[in-house]
Protein backbone atom coordinates (compact mmCIF):
# COMPACT_ATOMS: atom_id res chain seq x y z
CA UNK A 1 0.00 0.00 0.00
CA UNK A 2 1.40 3.53 -0.74
CA UNK A 3 1.86 6.23 2.51
CA UNK A 4 -0.59 8.20 0.87
CA UNK A 5 -3.50 5.74 0.89
CA UNK A 6 -2.72 5.19 3.85
CA UNK A 7 -2.86 8.42 5.40
CA UNK A 8 -6.24 8.95 4.09
CA UNK A 9 -7.92 6.11 4.78
CA UNK A 10 -6.18 6.27 8.40
CA UNK A 11 -7.88 10.26 8.37
CA UNK A 12 -11.35 9.39 6.85
CA UNK A 13 -11.46 6.37 9.82
CA UNK A 14 -10.43 9.07 12.42
CA UNK A 15 -12.67 11.74 11.24
CA UNK A 16 -15.32 8.97 12.02
CA UNK A 17 -14.34 8.63 15.44
CA UNK A 18 -12.30 5.17 14.75
CA UNK A 19 -10.07 5.13 17.90
CA UNK A 20 -7.62 2.62 16.25
CA UNK A 21 -7.75 4.46 12.91
CA UNK A 22 -4.20 3.20 12.29
CA UNK A 23 -4.40 -0.26 13.23
CA UNK A 24 -7.83 -0.70 11.36
CA UNK A 25 -6.62 1.25 8.43
CA UNK A 26 -4.21 -1.78 8.21
CA UNK A 27 -6.67 -4.34 8.58
CA UNK A 28 -8.92 -3.06 5.56
CA UNK A 29 -6.34 -1.68 3.24
CA UNK A 30 -4.50 -5.86 3.50
CA UNK A 31 -8.09 -7.04 2.75
CA UNK A 32 -8.97 -8.24 -1.18
CA UNK A 33 -11.88 -7.11 -3.13
CA UNK A 34 -13.18 -3.25 -2.76
CA UNK A 35 -11.26 -1.17 -0.26
CA UNK A 36 -13.02 1.85 -0.93
CA UNK A 37 -16.47 0.33 -0.17
CA UNK A 38 -15.19 -1.39 2.87
CA UNK A 39 -14.38 1.86 4.01
CA UNK A 40 -17.35 3.61 3.45
CA UNK A 41 -19.05 0.72 5.66
CA UNK A 42 -16.94 1.19 8.46
CA UNK A 43 -17.21 5.18 8.22
CA UNK A 44 -20.92 4.87 7.85
CA UNK A 45 -20.10 2.80 11.31
CA UNK A 46 -20.74 -0.94 10.38
CA UNK A 47 -18.81 -2.76 12.74
CA UNK A 48 -14.84 -3.54 11.51
CA UNK A 49 -15.65 -7.50 12.34
CA UNK A 50 -18.69 -7.61 9.89
CA UNK A 51 -16.16 -5.91 6.99
CA UNK A 52 -12.98 -8.67 7.79
CA UNK A 53 -15.72 -11.33 8.17
CA UNK A 54 -13.41 -12.70 11.37
CA UNK A 55 -13.17 -11.28 14.87
CA UNK A 56 -9.71 -12.23 17.00
CA UNK A 57 -10.57 -13.96 20.21
CA UNK A 58 -8.15 -14.75 22.89
CA UNK A 59 -5.65 -15.25 20.13
CA UNK A 60 -6.98 -16.55 17.60
CA UNK A 61 -9.75 -15.66 14.62
CA UNK A 62 -13.35 -16.32 13.97
CA UNK A 63 -15.52 -15.92 11.24
CA UNK A 64 -18.23 -13.19 12.23
CA UNK A 65 -21.04 -11.82 10.10
CA UNK A 66 -23.85 -8.99 9.85
CA UNK A 67 -26.49 -9.72 12.74
CA UNK A 68 -23.57 -11.97 14.75
CA UNK A 69 -22.85 -10.64 18.16
CA UNK A 70 -18.88 -9.59 18.22
CA UNK A 71 -16.76 -11.21 20.98
CA UNK A 72 -15.49 -8.71 23.50
CA UNK A 73 -12.16 -8.82 24.91
CA UNK A 74 -13.46 -8.85 28.32
CA UNK A 75 -15.33 -12.12 28.20
CA UNK A 76 -11.56 -13.45 28.16
CA UNK A 77 -12.34 -13.85 32.18
CA UNK A 78 -15.13 -16.10 31.08
CA UNK A 79 -12.92 -18.40 28.98
CA UNK A 80 -10.23 -18.81 31.32
CA UNK A 81 -12.11 -19.69 34.03
CA UNK A 82 -14.10 -22.15 31.94
CA UNK A 83 -10.91 -23.72 30.78
CA UNK A 84 -9.63 -24.08 33.99
CA UNK A 85 -13.08 -25.94 35.08
CA UNK A 86 -12.76 -27.98 32.24
CA UNK A 87 -10.51 -31.35 31.63
CA UNK A 88 -10.43 -34.14 29.14
CA UNK A 89 -13.67 -35.72 27.99
CA UNK A 90 -15.82 -32.69 30.01
CA UNK A 91 -18.91 -31.95 28.64
CA UNK A 92 -19.23 -28.44 27.31
CA UNK A 93 -22.18 -26.74 27.22
CA UNK A 94 -21.84 -22.95 25.14
CA UNK A 95 -25.32 -21.47 25.44
CA UNK A 96 -26.35 -17.81 24.07
CA UNK A 97 -23.60 -18.76 21.70
CA UNK A 98 -23.28 -16.06 19.23
CA UNK A 99 -20.27 -16.83 16.69
CA UNK A 100 -18.43 -19.75 19.37
CA UNK A 101 -16.03 -17.95 19.76
CA UNK A 102 -16.29 -18.87 23.81
CA UNK A 103 -16.36 -22.66 23.21
CA UNK A 104 -14.07 -23.04 20.61
CA UNK A 105 -12.06 -20.90 22.47
CA UNK A 106 -11.93 -23.78 25.52
CA UNK A 107 -11.94 -26.79 23.01
CA UNK A 108 -8.49 -25.16 21.43
CA UNK A 109 -7.01 -24.92 25.03
CA UNK A 110 -8.66 -28.64 26.40
CA UNK A 111 -8.25 -31.02 24.15
CA UNK A 112 -10.70 -34.05 24.19
CA UNK A 113 -13.69 -32.38 25.51
CA UNK A 114 -17.32 -32.98 24.02
CA UNK A 115 -18.48 -29.65 23.05
CA UNK A 116 -22.26 -27.94 22.73
CA UNK A 117 -23.37 -24.76 21.39
CA UNK A 118 -26.77 -23.18 21.13
CA UNK A 119 -27.66 -19.81 20.05
CA UNK A 120 -31.47 -18.96 18.93
CA UNK A 121 -30.45 -16.56 16.01
CA UNK A 122 -30.19 -18.55 12.65
CA UNK A 123 -27.10 -16.45 11.23
CA UNK A 124 -25.42 -17.01 14.34
CA UNK A 125 -25.73 -20.76 14.19
CA UNK A 126 -24.67 -20.68 11.22
CA UNK A 127 -21.21 -18.90 12.03
CA UNK A 128 -21.05 -21.06 14.88
CA UNK A 129 -20.83 -24.28 12.88
CA UNK A 130 -18.24 -22.80 11.24
CA UNK A 131 -16.20 -22.16 14.23
CA UNK A 132 -17.13 -24.65 16.94
CA UNK A 133 -15.70 -28.59 16.93
CA UNK A 134 -18.73 -29.92 18.18
CA UNK A 135 -22.95 -30.05 17.74
CA UNK A 136 -24.25 -26.54 16.82
CA UNK A 137 -28.20 -26.05 17.86
CA UNK A 138 -30.58 -23.58 16.81
CA UNK A 139 -33.31 -22.69 19.26
CA UNK A 140 -34.43 -20.88 23.13
CA UNK A 141 -31.56 -21.74 25.48
CA UNK A 142 -31.94 -25.64 26.72
CA UNK A 143 -35.10 -26.22 24.26
CA UNK A 144 -33.02 -27.73 21.37
CA UNK A 145 -30.83 -29.65 23.10
CA UNK A 146 -30.72 -33.18 23.50
CA UNK A 147 -32.23 -35.05 26.36
CA UNK A 148 -29.19 -37.11 26.81
CA UNK A 149 -27.07 -34.13 27.91
CA UNK A 150 -29.11 -33.33 31.28
CA UNK A 151 -26.90 -34.31 34.14
CA UNK A 152 -23.88 -34.29 32.57
CA UNK A 153 -22.57 -30.74 31.91
CA UNK A 154 -19.16 -30.47 33.51
CA UNK A 155 -18.66 -26.49 31.93
CA UNK A 156 -21.88 -24.43 31.70
CA UNK A 157 -21.00 -20.94 29.76
CA UNK A 158 -23.70 -18.87 29.23
CA UNK A 159 -22.86 -15.39 27.85
CA UNK A 160 -26.08 -14.22 28.56
CA UNK A 161 -27.32 -10.68 27.40
CA UNK A 162 -27.26 -8.20 30.10
CA UNK A 163 -27.94 -4.67 29.17
CA UNK A 164 -30.63 -2.79 31.21
CA UNK A 165 -33.22 -2.43 28.21
CA UNK A 166 -32.76 1.77 29.26
CA UNK A 167 -29.54 1.30 28.62
CA UNK A 168 -29.71 -0.20 24.85
CA UNK A 169 -29.79 3.39 23.63
CA UNK A 170 -26.61 3.70 25.05
CA UNK A 171 -24.12 1.52 23.69
CA UNK A 172 -22.01 2.76 20.96
CA UNK A 173 -23.72 2.92 17.33
CA UNK A 174 -22.00 -0.23 16.53
CA UNK A 175 -23.33 -2.19 18.73
CA UNK A 176 -26.86 -0.46 19.27
CA UNK A 177 -27.43 -0.42 15.23
CA UNK A 178 -25.64 -3.83 13.84
CA UNK A 179 -25.24 -6.18 16.66
CA UNK A 180 -28.86 -8.01 17.26
CA UNK A 181 -30.68 -6.56 19.80
CA UNK A 182 -31.40 -10.26 20.99
CA UNK A 183 -27.76 -10.44 22.34
CA UNK A 184 -27.81 -6.82 23.73
CA UNK A 185 -31.09 -6.62 25.93
CA UNK A 186 -31.09 -8.69 29.28
CA UNK A 187 -34.66 -7.11 30.68
CA UNK A 188 -35.00 -4.32 32.93
CA UNK A 189 -32.71 -5.16 35.23
CA UNK A 190 -30.24 -6.49 32.27
CA UNK A 191 -30.78 -10.20 34.23
CA UNK A 192 -34.30 -11.87 32.52
CA UNK A 193 -32.15 -14.38 30.55
CA UNK A 194 -29.58 -15.10 33.15
CA UNK A 195 -32.45 -15.87 35.75
CA UNK A 196 -33.95 -18.42 33.21
CA UNK A 197 -30.86 -20.41 32.65
CA UNK A 198 -30.37 -20.09 36.21
CA UNK A 199 -33.57 -21.60 36.61
CA UNK A 200 -33.17 -24.85 34.63
CA UNK A 201 -29.32 -25.18 34.76
CA UNK A 202 -29.01 -27.12 37.71
CA UNK A 203 -30.95 -29.99 35.93
CA UNK A 204 -28.47 -30.11 33.39
CA UNK A 205 -25.58 -29.85 35.04
CA UNK A 206 -23.25 -32.42 36.11
CA UNK A 207 -22.75 -33.17 40.08
CA UNK A 208 -19.40 -30.02 40.68
CA UNK A 209 -20.21 -28.97 37.44
CA UNK A 210 -19.77 -24.83 36.76
CA UNK A 211 -22.22 -22.65 35.13
CA UNK A 212 -20.30 -19.07 34.66
CA UNK A 213 -21.87 -15.87 33.47
CA UNK A 214 -20.75 -12.17 32.46
CA UNK A 215 -22.61 -9.50 34.13
CA UNK A 216 -21.49 -5.64 35.16
CA UNK A 217 -20.35 -5.39 38.85
CA UNK A 218 -23.59 -3.66 39.99
CA UNK A 219 -25.33 -6.66 39.28
CA UNK A 220 -23.28 -9.44 40.56
CA UNK A 221 -25.21 -9.30 43.92
CA UNK A 222 -28.73 -10.02 42.16
CA UNK A 223 -27.24 -12.29 40.14
CA UNK A 224 -25.41 -14.76 43.13
CA UNK A 225 -28.81 -14.56 44.79
CA UNK A 226 -30.61 -16.15 41.59
CA UNK A 227 -27.58 -18.94 41.52
CA UNK A 228 -28.38 -19.10 45.89
CA UNK A 229 -31.57 -19.54 45.25
CA UNK A 230 -31.67 -22.38 41.91
CA UNK A 231 -29.28 -24.44 45.06
CA UNK A 232 -26.14 -23.56 43.40
CA UNK A 233 -23.14 -22.48 45.02
CA UNK A 234 -21.99 -18.51 44.02
CA UNK A 235 -18.76 -16.90 43.29
CA UNK A 236 -17.69 -13.97 41.90
CA UNK A 237 -14.81 -13.46 39.83
CA UNK A 238 -13.04 -10.28 38.75
CA UNK A 239 -10.49 -8.62 36.32
CA UNK A 240 -9.93 -4.98 36.52
CA UNK A 241 -7.31 -5.22 33.66
CA UNK A 242 -10.59 -6.62 31.34
CA UNK A 243 -12.70 -4.76 33.17
CA UNK A 244 -14.48 -7.97 33.43
CA UNK A 245 -17.11 -9.26 36.11
CA UNK A 246 -17.85 -13.29 36.16
CA UNK A 247 -20.67 -14.87 38.38
CA UNK A 248 -20.01 -18.52 38.90
CA UNK A 249 -22.41 -21.07 40.30
CA UNK A 250 -21.35 -24.83 41.00
CA UNK A 251 -23.71 -28.11 41.82
CA UNK A 252 -22.15 -29.53 44.97
CA UNK A 253 -21.35 -32.85 44.37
Amino acid sequence: MSDGAFEEVVARLRAAGCVFAEDEARLLLGQSGDVAAMVARRVAGEPLEYILGWAEFAGRRFVVAPGVFVPRHRTELLVRLAVGFAHEQAVVLDLCCGSGALGATVAAEVPGIELHAADVEPAAVDCARQNVPGDVYQGDLYAPLPQRLRGRVDVLIANVPYVPTDEVALMPPEARDHEPRVALDGGADGLDVLRRVVAEAPAWLAPGGHVLFEASERQAAAATAELRKAGLVASVEEDDELGATVVVGQREH
